[in-house]
């Protein structure tokens, strides 16, 4: 995958935001598409033999419309300026996530902003195991490779039914329950890109496995 022409077209896609520009460059966008759902294919692959739950689904399932949602977003220009793509991606569970653009690229994986249900579900099985959780996000690979979780989405009270004197209540308060770890360019276009994705996959999996557990139970 030459991801260097990948960021090529992103930034000239960025520079031309507009149907034309597109409709004259379909072939150069259809060709990176196709050479981004082959690799997200192999990727799936080496994915799925670390992971006996991994739940498979080809490239072009995992990876995003670059179109944006002008429906509910109608100042947004027609196209993003990333790529988007979803490994792992089972209804309704946390999944893998890559985001490759051209002012940010990132690795992200849990729950963010989930619906109250979900929600709910996180912050039961919480208040039964926390400590299991917490034991996870403490160790010290996982510190290392991800800091720890997101905290910019939390209530400023208790939520209904917990005390705020509850041993967990400082992430109880949470209303997103994700981590990220941002991606340089040089790493992107490097050898190393995907040994690095597939190190941040194992490191993961006891969290997303403990999140996906919860929502189960």
């Amino acid at each position: 995958m030459d991801f260097q022409e990948a960021f090529q077209f992103l930034e000239e896609l960025n520079t031309n935001n507009h149907k034309d520009w597109m409709d004259e460059n379909r072939d150069w966008y259809q060709k990176i598409r196709q050479d981004l759902i082959l690799w997200c294919n192999k990727m799936d692959a080496k994915f799925a033999e670390i992971d006996p739950d991994y739940f498979s689904l080809p490239g072009n399932k995992a990876l995003n419309r670059i179109n944006n949602n002008l429906l509910y977003h109608p100042n947004k220009p027609p196209y993003k300026d990333h790529f988007g793509i979803g490994f792992d991606k089972k209804p309704k569970h946390c999944d893998f996530y890559l985001h490759l653009g051209i002012n940010e690229s990132f690795l992200a994986s849990g729950f963010y902003k989930p619906p109250s249900k979900i929600l709910k579900s996180v912050r039961e099985a919480i208040d039964y195991n926390g400590e299991d959780f917490k034991a996870i996000l403490n160790t010290k690979n996982f510190k290392k490779h991800f800091g720890e979780l997101d905290k910019s989405h939390s209530l400023k009270t208790t939520p209904k039914s917990y005390s705020k004197e509850h041993q967990h209540i400082d992430i109880l308060r949470l209303k997103s329950f994700f981590v990220e770890t941002s991606i340089s360019k040089d790493l992107i276009f490097s050898s190393e890109f995907e040994d690095f994705l597939i190190e941040k996959y194992k490191v993961l999996l006891p969290f997303r496995n403990y999140l996906n557990q919860s929502i189960t139970v």
